[in-house]
């Protein structure tokens, strides 16, 4: 099929280089079975990366106690953490909402405030587990909800998006990669005997949720995996994990640089995607700048810019950038085939048609002059 645009794109994708966080862990067995922050750092580490990690991981421990646990104060105090983990405890974010907003939420939101009053700079990030196996059990007479695994599992998503949205934070969908998983091979088992705590299969799904939703990359293709488990399963893992994590970034509320655009004639009008954000900084490449967060700009000629959008988080500490290279010119009509990866440029003052195949030069200007257009995706 046919596309036609009034603008020429090409994207640069703005976190390519190699970085470094230190973690802290707050959980409990759900994180330190197999050593949860062991095999994302391993991950990290194959692909350039860097993850220092600590963790106060008490079997059990819900929120609740994690905010009355000197332990875990004394290391949310001990240094500049760049993201802090939170997990409850696996049954209780599932259980009524009321019940919920009671338990659950007001503790969530004190261990918040703690980490941001030690460094305003550190980034939140609600660990969302996974419904047990056949559901909860133990409270399937009182709470209905959580007698299957799906019903336990939503849940757990509604409960732990709430955290995310009301605290300003990030969540870490690792339940939604169980579910995907599950439901594209389900043979691949993420539970031990006890139906309730992750295989080895289920932490490295976890640890790669937590890859991607950290460094906002992918895991496909990483060379590090457990020993117990096959490099076909592996990659079916980061498949799952990256998926689940990048293609809905906005959803988990995870801090992201991104936008849409349109284009009539020389102005351009733009759709801020970005998520997470407080602030947007807007460069045109044409010496025009904006805040506003979809800005519509007119060129005043043709040619070929730079569109730089800058967002900040957690009061400027955190910043991310998306840029897009534009060719505007109100003369030309730009066709592109995907599926033959041909763009095909129309003068609509009568100059030649040519065609361009990955990334080769294309004349588009009616007075002869060319720009060099990259490959189309």
């Amino acid at each position: 099929m046919i596309k036609k645009i009034a603008l020429f794109i090409f994207a640069f994708p703005s976190l390519l280089f190699a970085q470094s966080y230190d973690v802290l862990f707050i959980g409990n067995s759900y994180t330190y079975y197999n050593n949860l922050p062991e095999l994302v750092s391993n991950i990290a580490n194959d692909f350039g990366d860097s993850l220092h990690y600590d963790q106060s991981t008490p079997g059990g421990t819900s929120l609740f106690a994690h905010s009355q646990n000197q332990t875990t104060l004394n290391k949310i105090s001990q240094q500049n953490w760049d993201f802090v983990v939170l997990q409850d405890q696996s049954q209780r974010p599932s259980l009524s909402p009321s019940y919920v907003a009671a338990s659950v939420y007001p503790y969530a939101n004190q261990l918040v405030n703690l980490i941001d009053s030690n460094y305003i700079c550190s980034e939140t990030v609600f660990y969302m587990t996974w419904g047990r196996k056949y559901g909860d059990q133990t409270n399937c007479s009182v709470y209905p909800p959580v007698c299957t695994f799906l019903g336990m599992q939503h849940r757990l998503r509604e409960s732990y998006l709430t955290m995310g949205n009301d605290n300003n934070s990030s969540v870490s969908p690792v339940g939604i990669a169980f579910k995907n998983s599950i439901a594209i091979d389900s043979t691949i088992d993420l539970y031990t005997s006890d139906n309730s705590h992750p295989s080895i299969y289920g932490s490295y799904l976890a640890a790669c949720t937590f890859y991607s939703t950290i460094f906002k990359k992918s895991s496909v293709g990483c060379n590090f995996f457990p020993s117990a488990i096959s490099q076909a399963d592996a990659l079916h893992l980061q498949q799952v994990a990256s998926s689940t994590v990048l293609d809905s970034m906005s959803v988990w509320n995870i801090f992201q640089a991104d936008f849409d655009y349109n284009l009539n004639g020389k102005t351009i009008s733009i759709i801020n995607k970005s998520s997470n954000f407080e602030n947007c900084f807007w460069n045109f490449g044409d010496g025009n700048q904006s805040q506003d967060i979809n800005p519509i700009h007119t060129y005043s000629q043709n040619g070929v810019y730079d569109v730089i959008l800058t967002v900040q988080t957690n009061s400027g500490c955190v910043s991310e950038t998306y840029s897009t290279q534009i060719v505007v010119n109100s003369n030309n009509i730009f066709e592109y085939d995907k599926k033959k990866e041909i763009i095909k440029s129309y003068n609509i003052l009568g100059g030649v048609t040519k065609k361009n195949k990955r990334g080769l030069r294309i004349d588009i200007d009616s007075d002869g002059n060319k720009h060099k257009m990259f490959n189309f995706k």
